[in-house]
C-alpha cells in the first residue's frame, strides 16, 4: 500500500478546493489492502480479499464548512470532488469552533520510526494453514463439540494526511491476527467462548496452538455454570473485560462529549475521580503498538501523556472545534475517517498495573465474582449508570470456584472509579489495556 500516492492525492485536492474558492481545506487519503481465510470443522469457510482506496476533503467558506468524498483519484475526479466541497460548504450553516488547526501547532517531520509496518505477505496458503492449526488446537481441547470456526488475516494499510495550513504526512502500518471460536457441550447446556490476538508484527502473535487451546479451555470452563444470588458484591473484571472500563473513560474524556455536556465528567474538572494510586498512561509512539501513529487528525505530534494521575484526570481530550468551544489547547488527540468532520480519541492506553497479584486481590473476598464475559452496551454516557450482563466464576472465601451466568452487574462509573483496585496482572497488547480490576459493592442480580 503506497502512502506516497495518496499524499499526492490529498496534496492535489487541497491545491483544487483553493483553487474552487476555499478558503481552507485539509484532505485525507485511507488506503488498506486485506486478505483473510477462515475455517470450520477442518474445511476452507471463505476467502476473503479486498482492498480499499478512499481520499476525503473538507473545504471552508468562511466558517461554512462541508466534507465529502470519493474513491475517484483521477485528475478530473479530484477537480470534480473540490469543486462539489466548495459548492456546498458556501450552502452549509457556520460553524463558529470549526477549523483547521494553526501552523504554529502542526507537527514537523521528519516522522519517528514506529516500527508498525512488517514486510510479512503470509499467502492464502500460508493463512489457511494457520486458521486450521488455531482451530485444530481449540477443537483438541477435551469437552470441546462443535466449532463456529478459526480465522487468520493479514493487512497493509496507509494514511495521509495535508492541509492548507502546511501540514502534510504519511504512513503505512501492517496488522495480522487469529482467532477462534468454539462450542462445548450439548443441547441447553452449550457454551461458546473464543481467543483472539492481533499484533502489527507477524512475528508477534503467540502460536496457534496457543491461541486455539486458550479458546478451547476457556469454552470447556462455562460448563454447568451455577447462579448468583442478587445483592451487593464484590466484582473483579478479569483482564479479558477490564478494558473495557477504561473506553468508558476515555469517552467521557471527549472535549467534545464535554462541549455537548453528554459526558458524566463534565463538571468534575479537579475532582479525584479514581481511588488513590489509579494511574492511567497514553503511548501514541508505542513501537509495534496496535494504534501507534506520529502525527493525529489534524496534523498535530502525537506524544506519550498521563491520562489519570493521583487519581485525578489530568485534562480533556481535544480537537480543534472542542478546543475553540471549551477554550482549551489542543492535544494531539484528534481522529479522522474518510470524510466528516475530526473527532477525538487516545490510542495506546494502559491502566498502570497494581502491586497485588490477582490471588492477593481476591483473597479477602467471601463472596464475589470474577467477571471474564460482558454482554450489552447498557452504559449512560450522561450519568455513568452502568448495567451489563455478565458471566464469570465464583469466588468463595478468596478462591475462584465454578463458573456462573446469567446475572447483570450494575453500578454507576463514578462510583466504581472510586472504589477501584488494580492487580498486578496487566498486558499490553491490545489497543486499551489494563488489569484485572476489583470493585466492592456493585450491585449483582442473579438469574
Amino acid at each position: 500500500m503506497n502512502s506516497q500516492h495518496l499524499l499526492d492525492a490529498a496534496e492535489a485536492l487541497v491545491a483544487a478546493a483553493r483553487r474552487h474558492g476555499a478558503d481552507a481545506a485539509d484532505a485525507v487519503g485511507r488506503g488498506a489492502l486485506s486478505r483473510g481465510v477462515g475455517v470450520r470443522l477442518g474445511k476452507l469457510e471463505d476467502v476473503d480479499s479486498s482492498e480499499s482506496l478512499e481520499v476525503g476533503l473538507r473545504a471552508f467558506v468562511g466558517r461554512r464548512s462541508a466534507s465529502v468524498s470519493s474513491a475517484d483519484l483521477s485528475r478530473a475526479g479530484i477537480e470534480e470532488l473540490a469543486e462539489r466541497a466548495v459548492a456546498m460548504a458556501r450552502l452549509a450553516p457556520e460553524d463558529p469552533f470549526a477549523g483547521l488547526a494553526p501552523a504554529r501547532a502542526l507537527a514537523g517531520g521528519p516522522f519517528a520510526d514506529l516500527s508498525i509496518a512488517d514486510e510479512a505477505d503470509p499467502s492464502p496458503e500460508d493463512l489457511r494453514a494457520r486458521a486450521l492449526e488455531v482451530e485444530d488446537a481449540a477443537r483438541a481441547v477435551s469437552g470441546v463439540t462443535n466449532s463456529e470456526g478459526g480465522s487468520a488475516s493479514a493487512t497493509r494499510a496507509a494514511a495521509a494526511l495535508v492541509t492548507s495550513e502546511g501540514f502534510a504526512g504519511s504512513y503505512t502500518g501492517s496488522a495480522y491476527s487469529l482467532s477462534a471460536v468454539v462450542i462445548a457441550g450439548e443441547g441447553e447446556g452449550m457454551q461458546r467462548d473464543y481467543e483472539a490476538r492481533s499484533a502489527r508484527h507477524l512475528a508477534d502473535l503467540p502460536d496457534p496452538q496457543e491461541i486455539g487451546r486458550l479458546a478451547g479451555e476457556r469454552t470447556v470452563a462455562r460448563l454447568a455454570p451455577g447462579s448468583l444470588s442478587s445483592g451487593p458484591m464484590s466484582v473483579v473484571f478479569d483482564r479479558r473485560v477490564s478494558a473495557s472500563l477504561v473506553g468508558h473513560l476515555l469517552g467521557a474524556m471527549g472535549a467534545p462529549a464535554v462541549a455537548r455536556k453528554s459526558s458524566f465528567l463534565a463538571g468534575r474538572e479537579g475532582e479525584a475521580i479514581f481511588a488513590p494510586g489509579i494511574r492511567v498512561v497514553e503511548d501514541p509512539l508505542r513501537l509495534r503498538g496496535l494504534h501507534s501513529r506520529p502525527f493525529d487528525g489534524e496534523g498535530l505530534a502525537c506524544r506519550p501523556r498521563v491520562l489519570v494521575e493521583n487519581g485525578m484526570v489530568t485534562g480533556w481530550l481535544t480537537n480543534v472545534a472542542s478546543a475553540a468551544q471549551l477554550g482549551l489547547p489542543l492535544t494531539g488527540h484528534a481522529t479522522r475517517g474518510g470524510a466528516g468532520a475530526p473527532g477525538v480519541g487516545a490510542t495506546n492506553v494502559d491502566l498502570v498495573a497494581g502491586d497485588e497479584s490477582l490471588a492477593e486481590l481476591i483473597a479477602d473476598i467471601e463472596d464475589g465474582v470474577l467477571v471474564d464475559y460482558l454482554i450489552g452496551q447498557g452504559v449512560n454516557p450522561v450519568t455513568g449508570d452502568y448495567s451489563r450482563g455478565a458471566a464469570g466464576r465464583r469466588i468463595v472465601k478468596g478462591k475462584v470456584e465454578g463458573p456462573v451466568a446469567g446475572f447483570t452487574i450494575a453500578g454507576n462509573l463514578l462510583e466504581m472509579f472510586a472504589n477501584m483496585r488494580a492487580a498486578s496482572d496487566l498486558e499490553t497488547h491490545r489497543a486499551v489495556n489494563a488489569p484485572s480490576l476489583r470493585i466492592d459493592g456493585m450491585t449483582v442480580a442473579g438469574g
